[in-house]
């Protein structure tokens, strides 16, 4: 039968969050239900609420989520009831284009979601409540395609597996597998929030000769040395392109990264590189924000590219993730601020906005 929920409902752009109870269905042939046990609040969730990108209301937010599935549909072969999982946005079909040539994280088939002529999966009195994210992992329940979670070692803590849903495999993943960096090269990464920090760390494992953590808060940088930072930067004790091309001596550095989203770190992480270096933009840049380049250093092999979610094969990534994090190698319990309930949300966004803070954690009984 069709399961309660308590969940975070956003109704209407820049508006708080509501707490109110919601149905979760019985999963189809090829779904899973999942008992929500943590979830990360993530800058994208602030986006959306602020309206920086579009969404259809009301929503259910929240999607750096881990869980105990509750039940399977009848189809499902890779988990039971009991299984420990994360959950990941980049929801895969298994049989196009992007999936057979091993970019799942790009993967945009109808096939993974419920059809409009199909009961939602989230409702309230009959009114259908939209699904963020394919997840909406802000609600005690989750009801999402198989293809949205992958099985792991029951000893993992669950508030740090969470993170490894979004914010850790969004930055490690851009390191290690959009930019594909080289032990021995030089890193730039602009934003030491919960994906700048994980992209530090993911440029220390792979064997970065120097990396340079830029931000404006001393208390997000002085962190970044723990995540592997060699060098910081803050902006406000000058041009932040001249002060890493000063570490660097002069040439710049082989590969950047933007974690933030605005138009000027974008522009000064392309600024940050040398020639035939790499400048990846993770951040979640606003829609119609425009991007300007000068022509003559593409002259110079200079390249700008994005990441959609670490360019992840989640299924492969995570457990190794996870092993890394078992080994201490990837920082996870540095990444944890606070954990709080469903209830605090509201409170997590202001936090975030202060920027001092790297992941409110919500916990679910």
């Amino acid at each position: 039968m069709p399961a309660q929920a308590k969940a975070a409902i956003l109704r209407e752009t820049g508006q708080p969050l509501t707490i109110e109870n919601i149905t979760v269905d019985d999963p189809g042939p090829r779904e899973i239900r999942i008992k929500t046990k943590a979830c990360g609040v993530c800058h994208s969730d602030l986006h959306m609420a602020e309206g920086s990108y579009p969404w259809r209301y009301p929503t259910v937010l929240g999607h750096e989520s881990a869980g105990i599935v509750e039940a399977v549909g009848d189809q499902v072969t890779d988990f039971k009831a009991g299984d420990t999982v994360i959950t990941c946005l980049s929801v895969f079909c298994g049989n196009c284009e992007y999936c057979l040539s091993g970019k799942m994280s790009l993967c945009e088939s109808p096939s993974r979601m419920r059809s409009e002529n199909e009961k939602p999966r989230l409702s309230q009195g009959g009114t259908e409540i939209h699904q963020f994210a394919q997840l909406s992992s802000f609600a005690e329940r989750m009801l999402v395609h198989e293809h949205a979670a992958v099985k792991i070692r029951e000893d993992m803590p669950l508030d740090k597996a969470a993170l490894i849903g979004c914010g850790v495999t969004t930055g490690v993943g851009a390191v290690q597998n959009t930019a594909r960096i080289e032990a021995g090269s030089t890193v730039a990464v602009i934003g030491c929030g919960g994906v700048g920090l994980s992209a530090i760390n993911g440029a220390a494992i792979a064997g970065a000769s120097r990396v340079i953590a830029i931000d404006l808060s001393e208390t997000k940088l002085n962190l970044a040395k723990e995540f592997g930072a060699t060098d910081v930067v803050n902006p406000k004790d000058g041009d932040p392109v001249k002060q890493v091309r000063n570490l660097i001596g002069g040439g710049g550095v082989h590969y950047a990264f933007e974690a933030i989203g605005l138009k000027q770190t974008a522009e000064d992480a392309f600024r940050m590189i040398r020639p035939g270096g790499t400048a990846t933009i993770i951040g979640m840049i606003p829609v119609g924000t425009k991007i300007e380049l000068h022509g003559p250093e593409f002259l110079r092999e200079k390249k700008i590219q994005g990441s959609t979610m670490g360019s992840n094969r989640f299924r492969v990534d995570m457990p190794r993730y996870i092993d890394f994090y078992m080994q201490r190698r990837l920082k996870l319990d540095e990444l944890v601020s606070q954990h709080i309930a469903l209830e605090d949300v509201n409170d997590a966004f202001e936090e975030m906005k202060k920027g001092e803070i790297a992941r409110s954690v919500i916990m679910f009984d």
